[in-house]
């Protein structure tokens, strides 16, 4: 429920991570294999990703606080 949560937040402030998330988790799919489906580099994927690992690790951390 809390990675449901966060994503629709994520979709909120960028739908693009949110799309990567999505391909990646619930799509399987490789980060080459990502950016041939968003029409964008492999680089571009590369810094999106690390950026909302980070995001999505902090948003579930502060969902399970009090």
């Amino acid at each position: 429920l809390a990675l449901e949560d966060a994503l629709t937040k994520l979709n909120k402030l960028d739908a693009r991570q949110a799309q990567m998330i999505e391909l990646r988790f619930f799509g399987g799919l490789s980060i080459d294999e990502v950016a041939k489906v968003m029409g964008i580099s492999r680089r571009s994927v590369e810094r999106e990703w690390t950026m909302v690992r980070a995001w999505l690790r902090r948003e579930l951390s502060t969902s399970d606080g009090p």
